[in-house]
């Protein structure tokens, strides 16, 4: 899970707004490029437009000096950004090899082994960044949401309770909370932690909890109060195309199979 991959609301809702990773900034819908937290030092480098040349260039003066920190994970931004997934994650496992004290350089690599599917992997690495000192509730939410990509929801849930005792009513933490209830089938209680996460002054101004609210009521057969909440976001013709890619969904015998493999990673 989310890892989870933020998308505009273009499209079925099961797909785009399933969960929200802590590696994007709640302030709107679209996906940043390289989808690391704006405190990250890879930030600068994966917001700028990347080419190829330019990439190689990184790379090249990185090779010289593999030990340098920023230059790697400009690197890696670049990487990124060109869809280069694989070696992106191989320059991050170079990063924590050379320096595995670094608490933070174990998170950044977690985080965006999370957000490739890989949710065993970012699960121990994120774990070793706990253990090396990193406890900020950004780690946490992360190592909950590789959790919920392994289906282990309660697991989960008790990361994301700990990130809520470090930052109260953070609404990526709630939502990704309320989206693990709703994972392993508790609609009910999902339901009141996105509503929870919904009323939060930070919670009005982002469309996608109110997008998973209206997933969530409707998986619970309640159509027309989904309609109304996922109405006040997304224009009338893709409500009523989730509304009905959602029905369709829940007229088959394996909708929980289908929720959980539609979740990011």
């Amino acid at each position: 899970m989310v890892t989870g991959k933020s998308k505009t609301f273009r499209g079925r809702m099961l797909l785009p707004v399933l969960l929200l990773s802590v590696s994007f900034t709640l302030a709107g819908c679209n996906k940043k490029s390289a989808g690391l937290d704006s405190d990250d030092t890879l930030t600068t480098a994966s917001t700028a437009p990347a080419s190829m040349k330019e990439t190689a260039e990184i790379g090249r003066r990185w090779q010289e000096k593999p030990e340098d920190i920023r230059l790697g994970l400009a690197y890696a931004g670049r990487l990124k950004s060109l869809g280069q997934t694989d070696t992106q994650l191989q320059v991050l496992k170079t990063l924590t090899d050379r320096h595995p004290g670094d608490h933070k350089l174990l998170v950044i690599y977690g985080k965006q082994l999370a957000e490739a599917g890989q949710g065993a992997q970012a699960a121990g690495i994120l774990g070793q960044a706990i253990a090396a000192g990193s406890n900020d509730w950004k780690t946490y939410s992360a190592l909950g949401s590789a959790l919920d990509q392994q289906g282990k929801y309660a697991e989960a849930r008790q990361n994301y309770e700990q990130a809520l005792k470090i930052s109260p009513n953070q609404i990526t933490v709630l939502n990704n909370l309320g989206m693990s209830y709703a994972l392993e089938g508790n609609l009910a209680q999902a339901e009141a932690t996105l509503k929870q996460a919904n009323e939060l002054p930070a919670g009005k101004v982002e469309p996608r909890i109110r997008q998973n609210l209206a997933l969530v009521v409707g998986l619970q057969g309640r159509f027309e109060e989904a309609r109304q909440i996922a109405s006040q976001d997304l224009p009338a013709d893709q409500v009523e195309a989730n509304m009905a890619y959602l029905q369709k969904m829940l007229s088959q015998p394996n909708t929980w199979q289908q929720l959980q493999q539609t979740s990011p990673g």
